[in-house]
């Protein structure tokens, strides 16, 4: 069903944002590196310490009735990534020199910018996001989901008063307070960028609304798990990202292709862990409960705990189980296990005809779905890590982390911090990088001479330089 037609007295409130917004921009446009880096700080302590997070977190869980109060709150370290990132980088005058090429690089602002919270991330995109808009001197106006409207509210009301408190105009963070799809999109259409983290609905709104948008693609992580890989660690790090928010994240593990000679043990290894094994009738209860006939994934099991979710199919699993193992033969649009789930339940797929089968495996299940998102390998064999990043369709690639934990920047690894993914064309995206600050700013490039730098027309044609022209 098509969204309705917005108002008039809607498209005035829009209106009114934007126009409070400029007036913001204009009243921060002198201000320095050092005090935006004092505000940014400010605006972190103010809404990443553990108490308040703590508090916004299981707020966004209660409200939603989506993800784990448990876990959700571990999300912290990133807002804590996402402000280092912010405060080693320059975000105004001189940002970049290549001397060689003369080139001198200007950062500016964007401008008034929409950004999209989904339902799943509230209370933790909004300050991902302000932060970068503000290292680079912007106002962002954020356009919550409905059923998280209250956590996003409460999130952006303690933003502003952060940098209230330290006589920044505070209008350079605001919210749509009564959220629905033509507000957002005539927010879109009215401010100068998007950050568009959500349903593919609203990404691709994003993109048709007449102005430059970063979107995220549908994510259906798959995890190789060759003979060389190390099984407890490997079972381990499937358990953190998979159970990670009751799996509601796009980078948590959906599929695992397991080498046949150490498939046993490694499926051992995942139950040890506190994976339940799923039996061939209750895959057919699972199926029913998580896909309406028209394969459309079930709202009821989306995010849910792992026993919600197998009560929900009609069977029961102990206390101590908190992620679905599905064994799976099939690849391919009628098996919707090779589909992405966000919810705790993952398939398993053996091979047993060497890597090539594996490679052939990951192929046919990005032709089901998350072209552009992320893969990851538990693999000591640097050929085969070569061969699976040469083949994957995928925007990032994790070797040997807990993928949900890994792709959106980890201390360990050198991934920016973010809340949002760029998935390619692949994805229908614009980018392939994890959006960060410098997705934030525009740039001027100063060009100075340099000393000719033109090749000859014998380098430059090679072995065709002077052959008979055809």
């Amino acid at each position: 069903m098509a969204p309705r037609s917005i108002t008039e007295e809607e498209k005035q409130t829009v209106q009114q944002l934007v126009a409070r917004a400029r007036i913001a921009l204009k009243q921060i446009a002198d201000y320095d590196q050092a005090r935006v880096d004092r505000l940014i700080q400010a605006v972190g302590w103010a809404l990443a310490n553990e108490k308040t997070f703590t508090r916004l977190s299981n707020m966004g869980v209660d409200e939603s009735g989506l993800g784990d109060r448990a876990g959700r709150p571990g999300k912290r370290f990133k807002l804590h990534g996402i402000l280092r990132d912010a405060l080693r980088a320059r975000s105004m005058g001189i940002v970049e020199e290549d001397h060689a090429k003369g080139i001198v690089k200007y950062a500016k602002p964007v401008g008034v910018i929409a950004s999209l919270v989904p339902v799943t991330n509230a209370g933790h995109t909004e300050v991902g996001n302000g932060i970068y808009s503000l290292k680079c001197k912007n106002a962002i106006i954020f356009a919550p989901h409905p059923a998280a409207r209250k956590t996003s509210q409460e999130c952006v009301r303690l933003m502003r008063e952060a940098v209230r408190k330290l006589g920044c105009p505070e209008d350079v963070f605001q919210i749509i307070e009564k959220p629905s799809i033509p507000l957002a999109q005539e927010l879109m259409a009215q401010c100068d960028l998007t950050i568009a983290t959500g349903g593919q609905q609203m990404v691709r709104a994003a993109y048709s609304s007449g102005k430059p948008a970063y979107g995220v693609g549908a994510g259906n992580a798959t995890m190789v798990i060759d003979e060389t890989a190390d099984i407890e660690i490997a079972a381990r790090n499937t358990r953190i990202s998979k159970t990670s928010d009751n799996g509601s994240g796009c980078s948590a593990d959906g599929n695992l292709i397991v080498d046949a000679r150490i498939y046993d043990r490694f499926l051992e290894a995942l139950q040890k862990e506190g994976g339940y094994l799923v039996s061939p009738a209750e895959k057919v209860l699972l199926e029913k409960a998580m896909w309406d006939a028209e394969r459309h994934r079930t709202s009821a099991t989306i995010a849910r705990p792992a026993a919600v979710i197998a009560e929900i199919a009609g069977f029961k699993i102990g206390a101590d189980k908190g992620f679905l193992i599905v064994p799976e033969t099939h690849i391919g649009k009628d098996y919707p296990f090779s589909s992405e789930k966000l919810s705790p339940v993952l398939s398993i797929i053996k091979y047993d005809g060497g890597f090539d089968e594996a490679l052939k495996k990951v192929e046919q299940i990005y032709e089901v779905g998350g072209r552009g998102h992320s893969c990851g390998i538990y693999s000591h064999d640097d050929g085969h890590i070569h061969r699976l990043a040469l083949l994957a369709p995928v925007s990032r690639m994790m070797v040997r982390q807990p993928q949900s934990k890994a792709n959106a920047g980890a201390w360990d690894n050198g991934m920016p911090m973010t809340s949002s993914m760029g998935c390619g064309i692949w994805g229908g995206n614009i980018t392939n990088e994890n959006v960060n600050v410098k997705h934030y700013m525009q740039l001027t490039w100063v060009s100075r001479p340099i000393p000719e730098d033109r090749p000859s027309e014998q380098e430059l044609f090679g072995e065709f330089y002077n052959s008979e022209t055809p």
